[in-house]
């Protein structure tokens, strides 16, 4: 099958991944379809520059209302739309909030794969399904770097219901033989990243304090180290998985690993500014339980999808900096 007759079904598709994978699918000739949340404010800023009036002509991306906690409306969904792919990347994704609430984190992040995959497994057609892992899976890690063989010992609410989403993602691929994936997938950050994670943070309010609209900066942990890419590369690895022989799961990340601290000197530096002068840290933003160090073996990626990661660290900081200068510049000048 060409991809230019492929349907391609997102959850979370207005978020960071999303919105990259929703490109790169619409650039193939996929036909795309997103599932989002009725809201009564829109949450599209990021894929607006894809989605048009589905009446005109050569439009490939549709929007559908639904919910991963909705059982009947991803059911309904994947019966209308019959994708040859389904990429779950849906979730309450954000760690530190998690411990905050535990259990919707566990519904959305752990149950809502399982709906999708029972959705499919009652519908019972050939698709293709990948499910977003994540790093946080190895917590407290049990071995330095961590590959697909590394045991997990997840150290929050949401790295708990992603190892419940993990494990049963593998169990309906090896129970149902569907052709189900999971991508762990290490730290990845853009400048669609949302601005409560600490990369975002960091570029926000480097652009605002270059600005003056902003003097300091709280922060947790910044002896933190994390395996950073850039989000734009990592969907193109989540694609390559579906298009492998079989279906397999995959640890992507750049095999690299750099503190919050390092990434502060990066972004503050690249500012022309000393982050010593407006970072101050806050035990508030410390996790009940730290996850220390994460680094990735992504050799198998590598070897068995071709994949590798194009644009360094250095490269990545300096991009939302810049995008995060330019938007606080704009916002300045807005106010004034």
């Amino acid at each position: 099958m060409s991809n230019a007759s492929k349907k391609a079904l997102i959850t979370g598709i207005t978020g960071q991944d999303g919105s990259f994978l929703a490109e790169l699918l619409l650039e193939k000739g996929y036909e795309v379809h997103g599932v989002v949340r009725r809201s009564s404010s829109f949450n599209t800023g990021r894929i607006e520059h894809l989605y048009r009036d589905p009446h005109e002509s050569g439009i490939r991306m549709l929007l559908h209302y639904g919910d991963l906690n909705d059982a009947s409306s991803l059911q309904g969904i994947i019966g209308e739309v019959r994708p040859d792919e389904i990429y779950n990347l849906g979730a309450q994704s954000h760690v530190r909030v998690s411990f905050d609430i535990p259990e919707y984190t566990a519904e959305v992040t752990g149950i809502g794969a399982l709906r999708m995959l029972e959705s499919l497994r009652k519908l019972d057609y050939p698709c293709k399904f990948y499910q977003a892992s994540s790093s946080e899976l190895y917590g407290k890690v049990v071995e330095t770097p961590q590959r697909e063989t590394t045991p997990f010992h997840p150290r929050s609410p949401y790295a708990v219901a992603k190892a419940y989403s993990f494990y049963i993602t593998q169990n309906y691929r090896e129970a149902y033989g569907m052709f189900a994936v999971n991508g762990i997938l290490f730290n990845h950050e853009s400048e669609r990243r949302g601005e409560t994670f600490v990369t975002r943070k960091i570029t926000r309010a480097v652009g605002r304090i270059k600005h003056g609209l902003q003097r300091e900066l709280f922060l947790g942990n910044i002896e933190a180290k994390r395996d950073w890419g850039f989000a734009g590369d990592y969907v193109d690895a989540m694609w390559r998985m579906l298009q492998h022989e079989t279906a397999d799961d995959f640890v992507v990340g750049t095999g690299e690993t750099h503190s919050v601290r390092e990434f502060l000197e990066l972004a503050f530096g690249h500012a022309g500014l000393d982050w010593r002068e407006h970072v101050k840290i806050d035990q508030r933003y410390f996790r009940p339980a730290e996850v220390d160090l994460l680094l990735s073996d992504p050799s198998k990626a590598k070897r068995e999808l071709g994949w590798a990661p194009k644009m360094s660290f250095p490269q990545l900081v300096r991009r939302m900096v810049d995008h995060d200068v330019a938007l606080a510049a704009r916002e300045k000048r807005a106010a004034e």
